[in-house]
């Protein structure tokens, strides 16, 4: 149940919907998180987690597809937004093997791809440690889980 789409909504003010992310949130130009807001959490939130993910990158690994590139956690739950390149919350480990955000860089000619930047709201305000990765998030997080949504971003390689 919980990990039905919410009616909470996630914007941001470098992209619309399925819309282009700038190159400056990717990995070809200063690779830093954009900033996101979200709206209408569900009642009784008190935190929040933050997921990027590539559905489209042409990988499978351990039982999953794609390539992550952004998990955060222990953000709180009075917040509304993140700033770019935001210093807020505990970074996770991403598909590259990095702590932190990284951002869109898909194969050289492999066209357009989408990036999904999930949010999750949370019963309670998590104080998990650094470093994990999505899988063991959603693990600690799953139970905990009062809704979520999502923005779409679309980058392709020029």
């Amino acid at each position: 149940m919980a990990f039905a789409l919410s009616s909470m909504k996630v914007t941001s003010s470098a992209f619309a919907d399925h819309q282009a992310i700038p190159s400056k949130h990717t990995g070809e130009d200063e690779d830093v998180s954009p900033p996101l807001a979200w709206q209408d959490a569900p009642e009784g939130t008190q935190g929040f987690a933050v997921i990027c993910h590539d559905p489209d990158a042409p990988l499978v690994k351990d039982g999953s597809y794609g390539f992550v590139h952004w998990v955060l956690y222990n953000l709180p739950g009075d917040i509304q937004e993140l700033a770019e390149n935001t210093p807020v919350g505990t970074a996770g480990m991403n598909d590259a093997g990095n702590s932190g955000y990284g951002g869109p860089m898909p194969p050289e000619g492999h066209g357009k791809h989408l990036y999904y930047f999930w949010v999750l709201a949370l019963e309670h305000q998590t104080s998990l440690p650094e470093g994990l990765t999505l899988a063991e998030l959603l693990k600690e997080v799953e139970p905990h889980l009062l809704g979520m949504n999502r923005l779409v971003g679309t980058y392709q390689r020029g």
